[in-house]
């Protein structure tokens, strides 16, 4: 898609950790790997995805927990961006962020 995220590849100190929680988000999401990890390069904490519907939202933080996700802000999930904003934002085991995004509107 034009203009859309190439790739992204997070510098992490454990990468058997990052496959496990990283991969499958990323699997359920719908992309694919990307390029050798390279533990030299500068990493980033925080990156948000828009996903297809507030059921599959639902879905992913679901399995998230299972597969080294936290859960950031749930005593005001799925509204902690406010209250037409479906969101989850969660957090692996090094303090990488994720921020989720239904991409319907509440109001559909």
């Amino acid at each position: 898609m034009h203009g859309g995220v190439q790739h992204v590849e997070p510098w992490v100190p454990d990468l058997a950790t990052a496959i496990s929680t990283w991969g499958r988000l990323s699997d359920r999401l719908g992309f694919a790997p990307a390029e050798p990890h390279d533990r030299l390069r500068p990493g980033l904490n925080h990156l948000a995805f828009h996903v297809r519907s507030m059921a599959a939202l639902d879905a992913i933080v679901s399995d998230a927990a299972r597969h080294g996700w936290r859960l950031l802000f749930p005593e005001r999930h799925p509204h902690a961006g406010g209250p037409d904003h479906y969101a989850a934002y969660l957090e692996d085991a090094y303090g990488f962020e994720v921020a989720l995004v239904a991409a319907e509107s509440l109001e559909d």
